[in-house]
C-alpha cells in the first residue's frame, strides 16, 4: 500500500494499525517513493539476513580492513632494570 507523506500524517494511528496487520507500506514525497514502513517482526527478520555469517567473512573475496590490518603503533623497546632480590 502506498501512501502520501501528507496523508500519512493525518492518519497516524490508522497507518500503524493498518501496517502491523497487512504488512509493509510505501511512502511517497511528491510521488516520489522515499520510505517503508514494515513491522518491526519483518524489519529484524530482514536484519537478520543482512548480516553476514563468519564463514562468509572469511570466505569473501575482498578484503577485510582497508589498508591492511588495525596494527597500534609500536613504540621503542624499554629495559626494565633487574628486580632486587635482596
Amino acid at each position: 500500500m502506498s501512501w502520501s507523506v501528507q496523508d500519512a500524517k493525518a492518519r497516524f494511528s490508522e497507518l500503524l494499525e493498518t501496517g502491523v496487520k497487512d504488512g509493509p507500506h510505501v511512502f511517497t514525497k511528491r510521488g516520489v517513493e522515499t520510505a517503508v514502513l514494515v513491522p518491526i517482526g519483518e524489519w529484524r527478520r530482514l536484519q537478520q539476513r543482512a548480516r553476514p555469517t563468519l564463514k562468509g567473512l572469511l570466505l569473501a573475496p575482498e578484503p577485510r580492513f582497508e589498508g591492511g590490518l588495525p596494527y597500534p603503533p609500536r613504540g621503542r623497546w624499554r629495559m626494565r632494570p633487574p628486580p632486587n632480590l635482596e
